[in-house]
C-alpha cells in the first residue's frame, strides 16, 4: 500500500515537472475557460491568465496575476500563435488582429499591466474583442507581456506629422517580450 502511495506520488510530482517544462497548463478547462501560466524567457514561472466567457459568444473576463517582473507599465496582447519559444517569443507572431486593424485596435490588444514596485501585478478586465474559440483556432495564440509601456499607436501629429511609424503601428512600442503563456489549438 505505502509503495503504491509512493509510486502515486511520483507520478504526479513528474507530471507537473512536465507541465512547467511545456510552459503551459489548461488545468480544468472547458469550453467557457481556460488558464494560461505566464513563464519568462528563461522559463520561470511569472503569473497566470484566467479566461472565462459568460456564453459561448459572449464577452470574456480576465484576470491576471503576476510576479517577478519589472516595476512600470507593460504591453499586454494576445499574439497569433500558440508558441512560446524561448528565448524572445518571436515564434507567437504578432497580435491576433482581423484583417488591417492597427494597434490600439487589434482584437489581441489589451490595457497595458502595472505591475507595483514589489515586482506583482493584477488586472482584471473584460472584452469581447475575441472569443476563446478565436483564441484556440488551428493554430492556438498566445498572451504576451512586454518589456515597456504601449502606447496604442496614439502619437499625435505634432510630433509625427506623417503619423505614426510601422512599430508604433504594429506594437504600440511596447518593446521587447518577456513573458509568454501558450493557448493550445483546439
Amino acid at each position: 500500500m505505502r509503495l503504491r502511495l509512493l509510486t502515486a506520488f511520483a507520478a504526479a510530482v513528474a507530471a507537473c515537472c512536465a507541465l512547467a517544462v511545456v510552459g503551459f497548463a489548461q488545468r480544468g478547462d472547458d469550453a467557457r475557460s481556460l488558464t494560461v501560466a505566464l513563464r519568462d524567457a528563461g522559463g520561470k514561472p511569472v503569473g497566470t491568465v484566467r479566461m472565462t466567457a459568460a456564453s459561448a459568444r459572449g464577452p470574456i473576463e480576465v484576470r491576471v496575476t503576476a510576479r517577478r517582473l519589472k516595476p512600470g507599465f507593460h504591453g499586454f496582447h494576445v499574439h497569433a500563435v500558440g508558441k512560446c519559444e524561448r528565448p524572445g517569443f518571436k515564434s507567437a507572431m504578432g497580435h491576433l488582429k482581423a484583417g488591417t486593424q492597427t494597434h490600439g485596435a487589434h482584437d489581441g490588444d489589451m490595457p497595458s499591466l502595472l505591475v507595483k514596485r514589489n515586482g506583482t501585478a493584477t488586472l482584471r478586465l473584460t472584452t469581447d474583442r475575441f472569443t476563446l474559440d478565436d483564441l484556440r483556432d488551428r493554430d492556438g495564440s498566445a498572451v504576451m507581456v512586454h518589456a515597456g509601456a504601449d502606447n496604442y499607436a496614439n502619437v499625435p501629429p505634432r510630433y509625427a506629422p506623417q503619423g505614426p511609424d510601422q512599430e508604433t503601428l504594429d506594437t504600440g512600442d511596447s518593446g521587447d517580450r518577456v513573458a509568454c503563456g501558450r493557448i493550445a489549438a483546439g
